[in-house]
């Protein structure tokens, strides 16, 4: 790594400033070449993490723009290197000459997620805080956010340290009965136990903790369905919090599905108003029926509308066989009319074990009590307790097909314990679960996947 990249590391387009991150062993003196500072200093000159004011110049001595510049010596930097930074103004032309400048000056562009690599392979982060990073630039929720944050800071690196060196510490024990047998003996096969089920109840409650987290990154598919006028879309609009879709009185109005991104509790939520599921005979309308059915078969999750007008009919048991596979969740509407139809009660009785909520889309009520009831089904029970919730932690599929892994050897290695198998086998099981450890943290990880993850990054990270 001894050459200096270089890239802009703001979004394009104009803005108000544009930041030119430099990095590598020459960058002070590679930014030099262009930058006349106003105190007539050198870049070497400079204290450490301060901004000074000068001026971009071209080969001709020409200005280009009126930056401030600040260096960063190695190690306190982002990528661990000597980092100089440009803050030029923000317009297309001006950052572009700046970075052309740059280049000719000695640096070369960097590659995607350039910065992030050296700052792994220099230490500065491991991979679990390098693919936070990454996370962090593309959350959608403040939820989400707060996650990724949460491994930047090193969160999970911890846990799975700790994971990490007990399993080092039951391997240890293995290998040195199989090394010195007659010196050490058989190992304590009620400690190794014991220290693997704590291992297994670790890794089971982060891998259940994880893919709670993972909804408020990936968010989830919510389908609205029910037969033509029970106020699909009135919910759409309610929950939306504006006019989305259109609302009449007459069935069938809705023919298309309209979709709309949602946040509910922090969970980022793709919400589906679709076509009344009904038998027509008119052409267009047939048309939103079958879009219906293939939005219900891709759903995570079916809000099933019933009206508490008319009571459930033939049309409503008929859609109810359509989602019995799917997670669902039964809503009365139109609970602010005189004459209902319709109790909670009877809907329990008629679909036993769906949960069941009364709304009136009209007067807007019982929304809160809708928005709990689809957080409990997203993400499962939400009165965790203060160790389940520290366990909730933002990985990428990535990690969670390593946590899963790594988990799998711990099963097998106590299977083996209790069954009093040979011990080479239980070490193999127990150094397979340190393996898949160091290949999420990035300690023992392939070169390829390496690369993989580094590809994803935006140029300038």
């Amino acid at each position: 790594m001894g050459d200096c990249i270089a890239a802009i590391s703001t979004p394009p387009g104009e803005g108000g400033i544009a930041v030119i991150r430099v990095s590598g062993e020459s960058a002070p003196e590679i930014v030099d070449k262009i930058f006349l500072s106003r105190s007539g200093k050198k870049i070497r000159e400079f204290r450490s993490h301060s901004l000074n004011l000068g001026y971009i110049r071209d080969e001709n001595g020409t200005l280009v723009d009126e930056v401030l510049v600040s260096r960063m010596d190695a190690p306190r930097s982002y990528t661990g290197e000597n980092v100089v930074e440009i803050n030029c103004h923000g317009g297309a032309v001006a950052t572009r000459k700046c970075l052309e400048l740059v280049i000719n000056a000695g640096a070369r562009l960097a590659e995607p997620g350039e910065f992030t690599k050296r700052a792994f392979l220099n230490g500065r982060l491991d991979m679990v805080q390098a693919e936070a990073v990454i996370e962090i630039i593309r959350a959608r929720s403040e939820k989400a956010l707060a996650l990724s944050t949460r491994n930047l800071t090193g969160v999970l690196s911890r846990t799975l340290q700790q994971v990490e060196d007990e399993l080092i510490f039951v391997n240890s024990r293995l290998e040195g009965s199989i090394d010195f047998p007659e010196e050490v003996g058989e190992p304590n096969w009620q400690e190794i136990e014991e220290r693997l089920q704590v291992i297994e109840d670790r890794l089971q409650k982060l891998a259940a903790g994880s893919k709670r987290a993972r909804v408020y990154r990936d968010g989830v598919r919510v389908v609205i369905a029910g037969k033509p006028n029970v106020g699909k879309s009135s919910l759409l609009n309610v929950l939306a919090q504006k006019e989305k879709a259109i609302v009449t009185e007459l069935p069938g109005t809705t023919r298309d599905l309209i979709e709309d991104l949602i946040y509910i509790r922090g969970i980022p939520v793709w919400v589906t108003d679709t076509a009344g599921i009904r038998e027509t005979q008119d052409v267009i309308e047939s048309i939103g029926v079958e879009k219906t059915r293939a939005a219900l078969a891709e759903a995570d999750i079916v809000v099933f509308v019933v009206d508490a007008s008319t009571g459930i009919q033939d049309e409503d048991l008929e859609i109810m066989k359509q989602i019995e596979d799917k997670r669902r969740l039964v809503v009365i509407n139109k609970t602010d009319i005189q004459d209902r139809c319709l109790s909670a009660e009877e809907v329990r009785n008629m679909f036993s074990g769906v949960q069941t909520v009364e709304i009136s889309a009209l007067e807007e009520t019982g929304i809160e009590e809708l928005e709990s009831a689809l957080e409990e089904l997203i993400i499962g029970k939400t009165d965790l307790g203060e160790a389940e919730r520290e366990m909730e932690i933002m990985t990428n599929l990535r990690q969670e097909r390593a946590i899963e892994a790594a988990l799998e050897h711990v099963r097998d290695a106590i299977a083996g314990v209790k069954n009093r198998q040979p011990i080479d086998g239980i070490a193999v099981d127990t150094w397979g679960a340190v393996s898949w450890i160091e290949e999420i943290t990035g300690k023992a990880i392939r070169t390829d996947v390496m690369e993989r993850i580094f590809a994803d990054f935006c140029i300038g990270k």
